[in-house]
């Protein structure tokens, strides 16, 4: 009789102690299950308001993989926001910037109409305002036709594509669309002797960065003055020179210049943009080569346009013959 009443108050205890591990079990379930999501809940402001998470913040353990995958969250939502962020401003930049381009020619012609529109007006002075108001049509056509190729460019929406090109006839097809400006300034332009090589890049764009630091050379040196193209072949890039004896650049300018739409002081009231080396830098950049400018001033300026070589040194053309300066190239040009 005692060994069973001793039974059943074994059986008694066990069922207790039973009901109140579960019941402990059951609430310290409950509690992890309220601190995890207040742990989450506190993750989840932060990543809201854009606060960084620590680790300190929480306890390491089980949790820490979810930690770090909230974490790689947020860096991704913050950079989404930075990107954003950027290119508001550089749409707020370029909007200001075209706009400020665009007046000027546009208020010259609104006044050269005005100006036609006067009875009193000779033919003669008709025929010179017809003029200006071409120049600046050209001029309007030339910013708007610059800034729909740096749209392309940054945008990666024209195809553009590097390939192993011969460099001679690059060099030969800029000085061609410059020829008229170097003559009417009486500018002479040399080139030395080179042997024609492939290089990395596309002919169309690199004529286009050719053709403004020619430009630029001719506009910013002095009537009579000279332009000098050089070639020089390193291991792994060619460089092409373009020096001149012009006005040369401050050397805290030098940096600067390669900035979209950024003009010097000095220069503010001779035509242009500030999109031309800008346009040439990215040009560059996307045949993986680059531009380098060193100046005197006062005296000089030279720019460096490195493309890079081809890796078959085979591909060097034995056959064409040296460019041996202008004035044979105008030759060339003429037969």
């Amino acid at each position: 009789m005692e060994s069973d009443t001793s039974g059943r108050n074994r059986t008694m205890r066990l069922i207790i102690m039973s009901a109140v591990l579960l019941f402990v079990a059951i609430c310290y379930g409950v509690y992890q299950k309220r601190k995890t999501y207040r742990m989450i809940d506190r993750l989840l402001d932060n990543v809201l308001s854009q606060e960084m998470i620590v680790y300190s913040d929480v306890e390491e353990g089980e949790y820490s993989a979810l930690i770090g995958k909230i974490r790689q969250i947020q860096e991704v939502l913050g950079s989404h926001a930075q990107n954003a962020e950027n290119e508001k401003e550089q749409v707020k930049s370029l909007v200001s910037n075209m706009s400020h381009q665009l007046k000027t020619p546009l208020a010259n012609l609104s006044l050269y109409t005005e100006i036609l529109a006067k009875d009193e007006l000779t033919p003669e002075r008709r025929t010179e305002f017809a003029g200006k108001m071409q120049r600046q049509i050209d001029k309007l056509n030339w910013i708007v036709e610059s800034l729909s190729k740096m749209v392309k460019l940054e945008q990666n929406i024209d195809d553009f594509e590097v390939q192993e090109t011969m460099i001679r006839q690059t060099i030969l097809d800029a000085v061609d669309t410059v020829y008229e400006k170097l003559e009417k300034k009486q500018i002479r332009l040399e080139m030395e002797p080179f042997e024609d090589m492939r290089l990395y890049h596309n002919r169309k764009w690199t004529v286009e960065v050719f053709v403004n630091l020619l430009e630029n050379a001719v506009k910013y040196t002095e009537k009579g003055g000279s332009i000098f193209i050089r070639i020089k072949t390193y291991e792994l890039y060619t460089e092409i020179q373009f020096a001149d004896t012009g006005r040369g650049i401050r050397q805290e300018e030098q940096v600067r210049i390669f900035k979209r739409f950024y003009r010097s002081p000095e220069v503010e009231h001779t035509e242009g943009s500030g999109i031309g080396l800008y346009l040439s830098n990215l040009i560059l950049e996307k045949e993986k080569g680059y531009i380098t400018v060193s100046s005197i001033y006062g005296k000089s300026s030279c720019f460096s346009v490195f493309l890079q070589n081809c890796k078959n040194k085979s591909s060097v053309c034995k056959e064409t013959a040296r460019c041996v300066g202008y004035t044979e190239h105008i030759k060339d040009r003429e037969r």
